[in-house]
């Protein structure tokens, strides 16, 4: 136990000293479809995204598929909007389905959407203005996935997810023919996309270790142009400090969560989050991720109650962006 332990903090370690070395080489405008990094559930979000090793509901398969396993009831919905910068909004929904108690696993389906709003559209003409305006057009992305997670023992367990990728840059005028007539194309790309995760609760008090692997697909071509998606790997570490001390754990808890990420297309980075939770019913959160450009630290709120056999739980959560607007994201859960 002892030699898996310290396994785990030096891997820690060594992802912390490669964000170092990472400043000397900007990894940036790397990949595509950056949408499929936005943090939409609000208590990951609140995090600061440390949450390789937490959550066991079905917006488990947004982050860390194999933690879906950890799922304590048949059936689980969960629904949440993102208010996301610069006007876009995001809507996603997950549901996931115990099979016979976890003896066949996990199942679950996620739906991701985004609105990014309409834009006019112009082409170049040889008159005064330079160009003629055609309307307008609205891009478009969506994300659905089929995920799958299975408790090998007790302590280990492992769990993947399969998306559809689709972007859509909307159908724009690219010409006039010579009798005047706009003829039009739809820009768009289109792509499946693996997710693959572990979970492994060491056995000390409620430590628990995990990774995974995000949005590993192959080389995307769009029009003239090929890209890759933000692939992302992250392990990550956390604990219920209450388990340190005498304190009444169906009273207080207070979980500790630790992630080390490294991304396709950003420099390594570390993610601390802390979730104070009272009675098991109200919960405050806040997390700090560095390095970042804009984004700063995180806070959000939680509550959670049991209605006749029903698990209902709504969270909330706030990020500042420095120069940009502030975040906001609102999720509803419902399990039983």
């Amino acid at each position: 136990m002892k030699k898996i332990i310290l396994l785990m903090v030096v891997s820690l370690i060594i992802s912390s000293v490669l964000n170092v070395h990472a400043q000397e080489r900007k990894k940036l405008a790397q990949t595509g479809m950056k949408f499929l990094s936005v943090s939409l559930d609000p208590r990951a979000a609140a995090l600061s995204d440390a949450m390789t090793t937490i959550q066991n509901n079905s917006a488990s398969m947004l982050y860390n598929p194999s933690a879906m396993a950890e799922m304590d009831r048949m059936v689980d919905y969960s629904f949440g909007t993102t208010r996301w910068i610069a006007d876009i909004n995001y809507i996603h929904g997950t549901a996931a389905l115990n099979l016979f108690d976890g003896q066949y696993g996990v199942i679950g389906l996620s739906l991701v959407a985004v609105d990014y709003g309409e834009f006019n559209g112009t082409i170049v003409a040889n008159n005064d203005d330079g160009y003629i305006d055609v309307g307008t057009y609205k891009p478009t992305a969506i994300a659905l996935g089929f995920g799958y997670a299975k408790a090998l023992s007790q302590k280990f367990s492992v769990g993947g997810n399969i998306r559809f990728v689709r972007q859509s840059m909307g159908t724009a005028v690219v010409t006039v023919d010579p009798t005047g007539k706009a003829v039009s194309k739809e820009h768009k790309a289109e792509v499946l996309s693996f997710d693959f995760g572990m979970l492994y609760h060491t056995g000390f008090k409620s430590l628990d270790f995990g990774m995974s692997i995000r949005n590993f697909s192959k080389e995307i071509k769009y029009i003239d142009e090929s890209f890759q998606l933000p692939l992302t790997f992250k392990i990550g570490l956390s604990m219920n400090l209450i388990d340190l001390t005498e304190i009444d754990r169906g009273m207080h808890s207070f979980l500790l969560s630790v992630d080390a990420s490294h991304p396709r297309d950003y420099p390594e980075q570390v993610s601390i989050g802390a979730e104070y939770t009272f009675l098991n019913t109200f919960s405050i959160r806040g997390g700090y991720t560095f390095p970042t450009d804009e984004q700063e630290f995180s806070a959000g709120v939680g509550f959670k109650q049991e209605l006749s056999g029903v698990n209902f739980s709504i969270d909330y959560s706030y990020t500042p962006f420095g120069i940009f607007d502030n975040v906001h994201r609102v999720s509803v859960n419902i399990g039983y």
